[in-house]
């Protein structure tokens, strides 16, 4: 199992000692996933924090209608869970599928626990992940209820530089909450400037 992705990851945060990486690789897993394999799915329990070491993932909601609404992405260095199944026990409304053939490395939640009470490192980087995920959600919502369409792209473009060429537009237009022939006009505007 090659973790050396996520300590280069939690090196952003810092640097682990030899016995924390022997500790976190005693409790991680690694899952080879197929394209359009879910690793979540409606109904069931969120039991793992996922991080990508290889691939792309979207996480969804499906409403009443049938139509998929694209909450987040992840791709390499990029972790994916739904939060609130996982810390509540409670069942997904959310789906997460690999978008590409993937490599993940998986964390089930009394590992992480173990890993926050035996070493205060993870305690800490654990809490800015989630920190930092619940800021990026905030400003979502503020740009859902006050930007344009054309914004919100922009946007898309910007914080997800390595999706724009590997994802359908069908999956961005989902993202940014219009539909694909509004997406193919705001495309057509900008390039025409």
């Amino acid at each position: 199992m090659n973790i050396q992705p996520l300590l280069d990851h939690f090196s952003n945060y810092r640097a682990l000692n030899r016995k924390e990486v022997n500790d976190l690789e005693k409790r991680l897993a690694e899952r080879r996933i197929k394209r359009r394999q879910f690793i979540l799915q409606q109904g069931d329990l969120c039991k793992h924090y996922t991080f990508v070491v290889d691939g792309c993932f979207r996480m969804y909601k499906v409403d009443d209608k049938g139509n998929e609404h694209n909450l987040q992405f992840a791709v390499e260095g990029g972790w994916i869970a739904d939060i609130g199944s996982f810390h509540s026990e409670i069942p997904s409304e959310l789906y997460i599928e690999a978008m590409e053939q993937s490599v993940i490395l998986q964390i089930a939640k009394e590992d992480l626990l173990y890993l926050y009470t035996e070493h205060s490192v993870f305690d800490r980087i654990f809490r800015v992940l989630v920190e930092n995920a619940f800021v990026n959600l905030q400003k979502r919502v503020l740009q859902n209820i006050s930007a344009t369409a054309e914004e919100r792209y922009l946007d898309f473009l910007k914080n997800y530089p390595k999706l724009f060429n590997r994802i359908s537009n069908v999956q961005i237009a989902s993202f940014i909450g219009v539909t694909p022939e509004f997406l193919s006009k705001i495309r057509r505007e900008i390039t025409s400037r």
